[in-house]
């Protein structure tokens, strides 16, 4: 099988690559544009058959751990829309876009692509935002807009190019902070790193079997 792993930074998968090189890897850069441009140009050099995008989130709710590897079944692009009276409606919603034009379904970039049985990653709703900031106000806008469990700011580029390319893919995302909070005192990115890697190397192990 032919595997392309993404992240935004190599820091976020240095672990994995130090033990393991038996897939591609493409570090696409921070963010949507960066994400879809140079994914895109990857996969026009070369056929795979499937794509993972790792990586670090910040989570909405203490329901999610700092530090917990989850997976990403649907996203959407988070600050595309339009704000009116502190009032943020996103892009799908506003008449700009069918919200049920492919690839999006009710607004949401959904990926039907499932894990190998033995895999125990918790499912979840996120937001892709180009800014992330201490903002209350914008936290408040994404959780009434969306919902969403966690955020990021280049997973709904994963979702949207290989949806339109028809290229199986996941995301995995682990825990670094909660939305909101900028003191990187509270974070736990060595921790969300460690996991990440481990629950990458597992994946990786088990597409490849």
């Amino acid at each position: 099988m032919r595997i392309l792993l993404i992240a935004a930074t190599p820091n976020e998968i240095e672990l994995f690559i130090n033990q393991y090189s038996n897939v591609d890897i493409l570090i696409t850069g921070v963010g949507t544009p960066a994400t879809i441009y140079h994914l895109q140009k990857k996969l026009y050099k070369k056929d795979y058959d499937f794509v993972i995008q790792a990586g670090i989130a910040g989570a909405f709710s203490n329901e999610l751990s700092l530090g917990e590897t989850v997976l990403v079944k649907q996203d959407t692009f988070g600050d595309i829309g339009a704000e009116e009276k502190r009032i943020f409606t996103p892009f799908t919603n506003s008449g700009l876009i069918d919200g049920h034009q492919f690839p999006f379904a009710n607004g949401w970039l959904i990926n039907a692509t499932t894990l190998p049985k033995n895999t125990d990653l918790k499912s979840v709703k996120a937001v892709t935002v180009n800014k992330v900031s201490d903002s209350f106000l914008q936290k408040i806008q994404l959780a009434d807009a969306f919902d969403p469990q966690v955020e990021s700011m280049e997973g709904a580029a994963l979702h949207y190019v290989c949806l339109q390319e028809k290229i199986p893919f996941i995301q995995i995302r682990s825990i670094s902070n909660y939305v909101g909070e900028r003191d990187k005192s509270k974070w736990k990115i060595k921790e969300a790193f460690e996991n990440l890697n481990a629950e990458l190397t597992k994946l990786i192990r088990q597409l490849k079997d």
